[in-house]
């Protein structure tokens, strides 16, 4: 599956984006969807997940309720929409597409996706 990520750009301390990961190829129903984040120096960390059925998702810790995915199978896209943004939030931000059975042990481990897409640059200014 081949995926885009779109959506990104500069906004202000507490405004609000809404990124969008579009997958091509096969039935986005099939897979695990991730949403990770890499800042300037970091290691690339969880953001959120959301099952197959998007009836579950699971987030960071950080993301403290600002953050939300969604996911639409019918238009093979998948969303995280992120208010009240922080700078800290400043990173580019990857969907991932993790085509193993559910594992609550395992889903925030970049390794266990199988396909990424390209990323989107999000910066929050103070």
């Amino acid at each position: 599956v081949q995926l885009q990520a779109s959506g990104g750009g500069l906004v202000q301390a507490g405004g609000s984006l809404r990124l969008s990961c579009a997958a091509s190829g096969r039935t986005l129903s099939n897979y695990l969807m991730g949403w990770f984040r890499q800042a300037p120096g970091k290691e690339r960390e969880f953001v959120g997940v959301i099952r197959r059925s998007g009836a579950s998702t699971y987030y960071a810790d950080f993301v403290e309720g600002r953050f939300t995915i969604t996911r639409d199978n019918a238009k093979t896209t998948v969303y995280l929409q992120m208010n009240s943004l922080k700078p800290e939030d400043t990173a580019v931000y990857y969907c991932a597409a993790n085509s193993a059975l559910w594992d609550s042990n395992r889903y925030r481990n970049s390794r266990t996706y199988n396909y990424w897409g390209q990323g989107t640059q999000v910066t929050v200014s103070s």
